[in-house]
């Protein structure tokens, strides 16, 4: 068996990211997981690359904000390498406003949204009667509109990856051995080993199921009301997301919970009426303790490296954190954000 540089044990949003860029680089990597790509949460159905609201700025929303910007150049990438689309568009997204408190609220973010996001994007606030029939209602006549947002079908994105990977000499392979620097990119089962490992919670995971629709919007803005978002993919599904469920007994069952997901969308989006749902699905997400990926070396373990706790925002991380994965792993050049390092999880 060939040496490798990097060997990344998970074929998530992560694992497949981090490999992707360490490839491009030069390294030679080979990705790890008995389950093969998209697996665990990776295997969604939602793909809603939204931002965090542009006010009360941190290290998190910055770090978000450029792995966002840097979507598109990233995702053509993959798309042009291997010629699989990940089904990404930076479409936007709309939110209704439901009263004059949250309309005076999203003004003033429409004022920070110029100064925070740099001109790379805009977060307005627009009429009803300003848009056609793609809009949620609104009791204030008002939505929140934002040019950031973007959609993509995760399940989509990791094939796009596993074929731009495939063209470099990159397989997803069941079993190997370590070999290089050794990346734990395993979603919630990497959290569990981890909790074992340093004997305390580092995370957990959360529960969340989703529903596709047959149901094709086009290329219109996501959604994003009553909690849930709406992601029109270009394949002409519409998914619906998600749960959020800290107890759990079956990690893959779908129940009543999500029955009330796919009501509150309709009721949301009345146009949705009658749409055939044709998958149901559910997955564990792994969160770390500080609710942002948990990045870096392993403490006291010499060449091995931690990417996880990816929770609801991993694909629209993914970019940013295979960049800074790869700057650490390959040149010893650590960028990674105060909040973000494992021990601040610790």
């Amino acid at each position: 068996m060939a040496m490798v540089d990097v060997t990344v044990r998970g074929a998530g949003i992560f694992g497949l990211s981090i490999a992707w860029i360490c490839a491009q680089r030069g390294a030679e990597v080979r990705v790890v997981d008995p389950h093969g790509p998209g697996a665990g949460a990776s295997g969604g159905l939602v793909g809603a690359l939204a931002p965090h609201v542009p006010e009360n700025w941190n290290a998190k929303k910055a770090f978000q904000f450029d792995s966002l910007v840097m979507a598109e150049s990233f995702w053509k990438g993959v798309e042009a390498a291997g010629g699989v689309s990940p089904g990404y568009g930076r479409l936007g997204r709309l939110q209704p406003i439901p009263d004059a408190r949250a309309l005076e609220m999203a003004r003033k973010r429409e004022a920070s949204a110029q100064k925070l996001w740099q001109g790379h994007a805009a977060w307005t606030v627009r009429q009803l009667s300003e848009l056609g029939a793609w809009v949620p209602p609104s009791a204030s006549g008002f939505v929140i509109h934002d040019s950031l947002s973007a959609r993509m079908h995760p399940r989509r994105a990791c094939s796009a990856l596993v074929s731009a990977l495939s063209v470099r000499g990159v397989e997803v392979v069941s079993d190997a051995p370590d070999q290089g620097a050794v990346v734990h990119a395993k979603g919630f089962a990497g959290l569990e080993e981890l909790n074992k490992a340093f004997g305390r919670p580092l995370g957990n995971g959360v529960k969340g199921q989703a529903a596709l629709l047959r149901f094709d919007a086009g290329d219109v803005p996501q959604l994003f009301a009553d909690s849930l978002h709406l992601i029109p993919h270009a394949d002409g599904t519409l998914a619906i997301g998600s749960t959020s469920e800290r107890d759990f007994k079956d990690s893959k069952g779908t129940d009543e919970a999500l029955d009330d997901v796919i009501e509150r969308a309709m009721r949301a989006m009345p146009i949705l009426h009658g749409a055939e749902v044709i998958e149901r699905w559910a997955g564990v997400r792994p969160r770390s303790r500080s609710r942002a990926p948990m990045l870096g070396a392993w403490p006291g373990q010499t060449g091995h490296f931690i990417a996880n706790g990816g929770f609801k925002i991993g694909f629209g991380m993914a970019p940013k954190v295979a960049e800074v994965m790869a700057d650490l792993i390959l040149e010893g050049n650590d960028e990674i954000p105060e909040g973000f390092r494992v021990e601040d999880n610790l």
